[in-house]
């Protein structure tokens, strides 16, 4: 291969990974050597869905091209969705339907995650929605708290005097004139 065409097929992997960002995306290194060809369409098509990207790479303009990046570690990459996270649990759920599948990696905030444990690992965590909801929770809570107990006591008086309103329309006497 002569190097103005490696060269284009470099510039090609950078403007695939990147797109219009300027910062390398979190990915997914897989093996899809014992895939079919027919599963692999199935398995590709499944993940676009969700805009999760397969980019088979050649291994050495790959490590060229993203030398410098957080992505140093992979070399055949899994990425898109909203996060890294995202697309470990797509491919682990895949993992089920598509066993030739070999989890080899990731990288996340440039941590790299190895072997199929190491992916199964990142698949547990939380994504980036997910933990924004759970630090909202944690913010409210002490807020919900206090307003049930300014509510609380305020419901009980509400209800006496719902009890004592019902009594005085039937006619009943509250309590003895002493």
């Amino acid at each position: 291969m002569s190097k103005p065409v490696k060269q284009a097929i470099m510039r090609d992997y950078t403007a695939r990974l990147l797109g219009a960002s300027e910062a390398m995306p979190d990915a997914l290194l897989i093996s899809i050597r014992g895939i079919n060809a027919r599963d692999n369409t199935k398995m590709r098509l499944g993940l676009a869905k969700k805009q999760i990207k397969v980019q088979v790479v050649r291994n050495a303009l790959a490590r060229k091209t993203i030398a410098d990046t957080t992505l140093k570690p992979l070399s055949a990459m899994v990425f898109g969705g909203n996060s890294v996270v995202e697309v470990a649990r797509e491919v682990v759920g895949l993992l089920k339907q598509f066993p030739g599948i070999e989890l080899k990696g990731a990288v996340l905030d440039g941590t790299l995650f190895t072997g199929k444990a190491g992916v199964e690992e990142l698949a547990k965590f939380p994504t980036k929605d997910e933990a924004i909801a759970k630090v909202v929770t944690l913010v409210v809570s002490p807020g919900r708290k206090i307003m049930g107990q300014v509510k609380g006591p305020g419901a009980k008086i509400a209800g006496i005097i719902k009890a004592i309103e019902g009594k005085l329309e039937k006619g009943e006497t509250i309590a003895k004139a002493g």
